[in-house]
């Protein structure tokens, strides 16, 4: 991954977000620190609105996902879904500041 240096604006990472959440402010201050950042994705808009997001943030260094595939395909054709039960893999390659392979799923 490219990833951003640390020199580098925090606020670009999140820079679609509409509003400040506790949750946003917590990921900023921990990509601040250097430290890794996990994302379980679950997502009606994955290839829709929110790709262009999430391929952003794909870029980013610091910034890991749980491997995530379609969830429905034919029923729900743009909804992506993270698989929860690899939250604690993702967790451990992300503390060794790697990414889990593959991370989208077919």
């Amino acid at each position: 991954m490219n990833g951003f240096s640390m020199g580098s604006s925090i606020r670009n990472v999140f820079r679609f977000t509409m509003t400040a959440t506790p949750v946003t402010m917590a990921a900023k201050s921990h990509l601040r620190n250097g430290s890794p950042l996990v994302i379980a994705l679950s997502t009606n808009d994955g290839l829709a609105g929110s790709a262009k997001n999430i391929g952003a943030l794909l870029n980013y260094r610091y910034v890991y996902f749980v491997p995530f595939a379609q969830d429905d395909p034919t029923g729900k054709p743009r909804s992506l879904s993270a698989d929860f039960k690899l939250i604690p893999e993702a967790i451990s390659a992300a503390l060794e500041g790697r990414q889990m392979q593959p991370v989208i799923n077919i």
